[in-house]
């Protein structure tokens, strides 16, 4: 699907140049001079090199289409998190690369997206928030309040984030997976 230069967010995939490229920043700029642009910051998902590119809104650009399949988290190995698909009862891995530190969110049965382009899988989406415990943290000072600044924590998956003064070890609270925070105590 083709879109004009002004139309590209963060999170998109483009094909240009013979690569597919997922949008990592975008700065609309108008100068004094001549027309105006988007300057768009780009990673190769493929080969991982990152590029800058001008994109005035008459130029075109190829919006990559990505298929979503919904799948299960089975177990992970050395190399590589397993999959299935429960309609199809397919199976499928990625290597831990593609998940990146996300890929510590993972548990047993949970349900995920992975998005593929031309039949190759290409990322996952994990749902937004999914349930952790606290493995430790600080002790909260006396006098402390809730407003007042967080503390460190880390989770049973050995992510480190920050937590309110009130949430104790053992604590089973809600994590943002796409921004790794704190959301609340369940």
């Amino acid at each position: 699907m083709k879109i004009s230069g002004n139309e590209i967010k963060p999170g998109m995939l483009l094909e240009h140049k013979d690569d597919l490229w997922e949008v990592l920043k975008t700065q609309h700029v108008k100068p004094g001079k001549g027309g105006a642009f988007n300057q768009v910051e780009m990673k190769s998902v493929n080969k991982g090199t990152k590029l800058n590119e001008r994109f005035r809104s008459s130029d075109s650009i190829e919006k990559a289409s990505l298929d979503e399949v919904n799948y299960n988290f089975l177990y992970e190995d050395e190399n590589d998190y397993h999959f299935i698909n429960q309609e199809s009862f397919e199976q499928i891995n990625l290597k831990k690369e593609i998940i990146g530190e996300k890929g510590k969110f993972l548990k047993e049965e949970l349900k995920v997206k992975i998005n593929f382009y031309q039949e190759k899988a290409i990322s996952v989406e994990l749902p937004n928030q999914v349930n952790c415990i606290i493995e430790s943290t600080d002790v909260a000072l006396k006098g402390q309040t809730v407003s007042s600044s967080y503390k460190p924590a880390i989770l049973n998956n050995g992510i480190k984030i920050q937590v309110p003064p009130f949430i104790e070890s053992g604590d089973q609270i809600l994590v943002d997976t796409r921004t790794v925070e704190y959301v609340k105590k369940v």
